[in-house]
């Protein structure tokens, strides 16, 4: 059983009653003329605008955001280095669409072919690194439809490594923002070959097609994609005050469109939202009485940081409330679930999140636990 015990003090001291502003409704997102979309908040996960954000996509080159993501995995877990030098076969050598133009036979390092690929969103790269992480492109998809499965990318199939033209290679804008998110957090440092506005390699320089690197400095990435049958498509990040969005359009008529769409749907989230850090994975929320345990107190917080994406002005008006068990009973396992803490705004549940033990609490003695029946009784 629960029951509230405490209510949390969310409200900013910067934020005086006097000083509150009047709520002011959110207008609908820029019209977007694109097969689908979707605008989310980097830490919260809060989706902003959306359209049609699970149908499924022709991706284009944007699927070599997944090629990437799974070279760094490799990298991570020892299995590959960026100064492996890889043999490129004649397959790669002859993949049409963008090309970093490898030469067959020659070997180019992993660091080399992953700026290749994410810059100059080369095919040629792109088929050399699948190669190189799983002997061959096939078994390579068998990874990337393994991985997706695991991020939770319910509407995605891939085939191939680089985006290629296939019927059952497809994903949507809600599961390519989800990998977006996965890249960025994960591999911090790889994420900076995304903001390169240009890459030389064999003496040919080349530029970075994501336009939106030269209109917005608060830019850094993503990536483009573009087939006919997938048409314009860009997925763009941006950073603001501390404040990071993603945005995902697929589908538009010309490389201006998806650039100028992608634009909006970035200065909308920003202008009208804010996100803020409630509470960190390592802080103390609360202490309670424990009974039946070699010690009698327990430590609790959340078991990740949390942030909360609310309509911007708003965070003085948020009211978070905790419950927490009634009776806490060792022994207790660090992460176990001891109650909950929900966040509201305006009455309207916006965020509930479980409260856990912060450390493990073992049984007590048997006088120990004998004596907390006693008192139990007279509770």
């Amino acid at each position: 059983m629960k029951i509230a015990t405490l209510l949390l003090s969310v409200i900013a001291v910067l934020y005086s009653a006097s000083g509150l502003a009047a709520a002011k409704p959110i207008p609908d997102p820029p019209a977007i003329d694109a097969t689908s979309y979707i605008l989310i908040d980097f830490e919260s996960g809060r989706v902003l605008a959306e359209k049609n954000p699970d149908e499924h996509i022709e991706p284009a080159s944007i699927t070599k955001l997944m090629t990437a993501y799974l070279v760094d995995k490799a990298i991570a877990d020892g299995d590959i280095s960026l100064d492996d030098m890889v043999t490129i076969s004649e397959k790669a050598w002859r993949m049409k669409g963008s090309k970093m133009f490898v030469e067959v036979g020659k070997q180019v390092s992993v660091e080399d072919l992953l700026k290749g690929l994410i810059i100059q969103s080369g095919n040629d790269a792109s088929v050399a690194l699948a190669e190189h992480v799983a002997g061959s492109e096939s078994a390579f998809a068998g990874y990337m439809n393994h991985q997706a499965q695991v991020l939770g990318m319910t509407n995605s199939n891939f085939i191939n490594a680089t985006g290629w033209p296939h019927k059952d290679h497809y994903s949507s804008a809600r599961d390519i923002a989800v990998l977006t998110q996965t890249v960025i957090r994960e591999f911090p440092e790889s994420y900076r070959f995304y903001k390169e506005r240009e890459f030389t390699f064999n003496e040919i320089r080349q530029f970075n097609r994501n336009r939106l690197l030269w209109r917005d400095e608060t830019v850094d990435g993503v990536k483009t994609g573009h087939t006919e049958a997938a048409g314009f498509c860009l997925v763009a990040s941006a950073e603001r005050e501390e404040m990071r969005l993603i945005s995902v359009v697929l589908g538009t008529e010309s490389d201006k469109a998806r650039t100028q769409s992608s634009q909006s749907l970035l200065n909308y989230g920003f202008r009208y939202f804010e996100t803020h850090q409630l509470y960190r994975a390592e802080e103390v929320l609360k202490t309670a009485r424990v009974w039946y345990g070699e010690q009698e107190q327990v430590s609790m917080g959340v078991g990740k940081d949390i942030h909360i994406t609310i309509p911007r002005g708003r965070y003085g008006d948020l009211d978070a409330a905790m419950e927490i068990d009634r009776e806490i009973s060792a022994p207790i396992t660090q992460g176990q679930q001891l109650g909950q803490v929900s966040i509201k705004l305006d009455d309207e549940l916006v965020l509930t999140e479980n409260i856990v033990a912060m450390q493990n609490v073992a049984a007590g003695s048997f006088f120990a636990r004998a004596l907390d029946s006693i008192k139990l009784m007279f509770r």
